[in-house]
């Protein structure tokens, strides 16, 4: 089963606050952007993938992921997460009805195309399958089969709201890749120690973080 990935990206100047310990205000845009940027390039060379679109009304963002291959699809709705990915998802089967849709977090530096292949598969057994984050309270993937609506809840405890929605929670070893989202520094020195893509690598040695 090839599948259609919807990223959100928010606009760069507002992204990734909660690593405001760890990076300055002027580093996070560009941290952010590394962030989606080897996201989706990791995306794209996924075997399961037939292509990627992103949701997003940042120019930057825009540029730079459209220039990677990803369609960019405009935030219309302008009412948070869950409503772009939402509309992300009616988009693509606006054209291709069809379509199996998976919604993907943007922050997963160290995202390796295989094991996301590994989690795709998984996904394709059910009508609607969600992976949780590696701190096992939100969520970095939720897949929607042809047929079935995509119905995010990310956000707060959307591992327990993507459960209780009835979609299948996935649990499989050795995708941390996947699972490994960046929203604080922690995080991405976990994400570090797995291994980054080149744009996240170029932006973090800028921060000089210890022990990397």
């Amino acid at each position: 089963m090839q599948w259609t990935l919807v990223i959100p990206v928010k606009p760069l100047a507002r992204a990734k606050s909660r690593l405001s310990d760890t990076a300055a205000d002027a580093l996070r845009p560009g941290l952010a952007l590394a962030f989606a940027q080897d996201t989706v390039a990791a995306a794209l060379a996924c075997p399961a993938v037939k292509d990627v679109s992103v949701v997003t009304d940042d120019p930057w963002a825009g540029r730079e992921l459209g220039a990677l291959g990803a369609h960019i699809v405009s935030d219309e709705p302008h009412g948070g997460l869950n409503a772009a990915l939402a509309h992300a998802a009616a988009a693509v089967r606006s054209t291709r009805p069809e379509s199996a849709v998976a919604a993907l977090n943007a922050d997963l530096p160290a995202l390796r195309p295989l094991e996301l292949a590994r989690v795709l598969d998984a996904a394709a057994e059910f009508p609607r399958a969600f992976l949780p984050d590696a701190a096992a309270i939100g969520t970095t993937l939720l897949a929607a089969r042809e047929g079935a609506q995509l119905r995010p809840a990310f956000g707060m405890d959307s591992r327990a709201r993507h459960r209780a929605s009835g979609a299948v929670e996935l649990t499989l070893d050795a995708v941390d890749s996947v699972r490994q989202d960046v929203d604080t520094g922690a995080d991405l020195r976990a994400a570090l120690a797995l291994g980054v893509g080149p744009r996240t690598a170029a932006q973090a040695a800028r921060l000089l973080i210890p022990g990397q």
